[in-house]
């Protein structure tokens, strides 16, 4: 009955849930490469420009860390549906009285509102995840999630606009980006309406629906294989999110790439992603979620972000051999997809305050990966940086022998096998 469920671990009724997130986030990156630019073109600084993203990576955040448990209050479906009427709403206004009228407090409160949006209507959709399918099928669902995720993101929405932008230019680009991310909402829509979720927390009177939420973050101090989970999930992304900004530094300013070259070595470790999110979520349910966080997803991006420094200044101005390590962070990286299941197995009487607090995670290791390399290059350089990194993914696997996670039925299963088998060898 499964095999006819799942195809490769994605959940067949949900597959069109899948498609909806790769059509939203599409929509969502396409200013990513260029609205920054914009922004200045406009005639405003610098610095104000990167205010424009401090308060929208700010507000993204904080819907991240709401939105587990407000998609369980109000069920999944509601909540994804006000996120996307959120950012159809905020982005128009955004452009419109924003952008249109070059009034910089206006661009502040609506694109700031709208980074409430885009969390709220994907996390939402992993929260159904939580609630839908089988403990032991759900780090393969998840990954799944984070490769369509790849997909809108990284490869859809990074890629279309170099091609939109010489035919409407960068303000017709930026209003396409409605019609996709409408695309994708209605898609949701239609597509979840009547998936059976959890609804035993949607009557719960006010009181007891707040103090769901404060749960969200007093969790972090009452369940300790949180906090824990909390730190790992948090170096997960350090490198992704760190090498970003400092490797444009070794690769073009000191080796002699240009900035196209890097682009492409950038965009070769997302697509690596694609796949990799799936590889990992599959194999997660066989060999178990937290070996293969610690010995693929930990030392692997641990040896990744030493390989991404040193080949490249070994090998000088090489493309092919600049590929490798891109090729190999995004083999590794992806290896920490089970930790979306971790959470809620670790919670299971509060699975909302469970992935909100995995979200708020994944925002802070958006947050912290710049501001340690801010901190740490004035004195050690990037090699400094890449050590630091290296070094958390090690305590991080350090972390994975104290955390006590239960295993997925089938992990267990495969290792008792294995154990059966050492016996009979010995």
């Amino acid at each position: 009955m499964q095999s006819q469920q799942y195809w490769f671990g994605l959940p067949r009724h949900l597959l069109w849930g899948f498609i909806a997130i790769a059509i939203f986030m599409s929509g969502d990156g396409f200013e990513m490469a260029f609205l920054s630019k914009h922004i200045t073109d406009l005639g405003f600084s610098p610095a104000q420009s990167a205010m424009v993203f401090a308060v929208y990576g700010f507000a993204a955040a904080l819907a991240a860390w709401a939105s587990g448990v407000v998609a369980e209050l109000i069920t999944p479906q509601k909540a994804m549906l006000i996120g996307f009427v959120l950012w159809i709403v905020m982005h128009a206004l955004f452009m419109a009285l924003g952008l249109g009228l070059r009034n910089y407090p206006l661009m502040l409160l609506f694109y700031g509102i709208r980074g409430l949006a885009y969390p709220l209507f994907i996390y939402s959709f992993m929260m159904m995840l939580v609630q839908v399918l089988p403990r032991e099928k759900l780090a393969a669902a998840t990954g799944w999630f984070w490769a369509m995720y790849s997909v809108g993101i990284g490869v859809v929405g990074s890629y279309l606009p170099s091609f939109t932008i010489p035919m409407i230019g960068e303000t017709g680009t930026l209003w396409m980006a409605i019609g996709w991310v409408a695309l994708g909402g209605i898609t949701a829509f239609i597509s979840l309406r009547t998936v059976p979720v959890d609804r035993s927390r949607v009557n719960l009177p006010m009181k007891e629906k707040m103090a769901e939420l404060s749960r969200a973050a007093t969790i972090l101090f009452t369940n300790r294989d949180i906090f824990y989970a909390c730190l790992i999930r948090i170096i997960n992304t350090l490198s992704l999110f760190g090498f970003a900004i400092i490797m444009p530094l070794l690769f073009v300013d000191r080796l002699g790439f240009t900035i196209s070259e890097w682009l492409q070595i950038w965009a070769v470790f997302f697509f690596v992603t694609i796949f990799t999110n799936i590889i990992w979520g599959i194999t997660g349910e066989y060999i178990g979620w937290i070996r293969q966080v610690r010995w693929f997803g930990c030392l692997g991006m641990a040896v990744s972000s030493l390989t991404f420094y040193y080949l490249p200044l070994w090998a000088g101005h090489n493309f092919a051999m600049a590929l490798i390590p891109a090729v190999m962070l995004g083999i590794f990286v992806a290896a920490f997809v089970p930790m979306t299941a971790v959470f809620p197995t670790l919670e299971p009487h509060h699975k909302g305050a469970a992935v909100s607090i995995y979200n708020l995670s994944a925002g802070m290791s958006n947050f912290l990966a710049p501001a340690i390399a801010s901190l740490i290059l004035p004195f050690f350089d990037i090699e400094g940086v890449v050590w630091a990194y290296t070094g958390l993914y090690v305590f991080a696997g350090v972390l994975t022998f104290i955390i006590n996670v239960p295993q997925p039925k089938r992990a267990s299963k495969a290792a008792k096998a294995a154990d059966a088998y050492a016996e009979q060898r010995i």
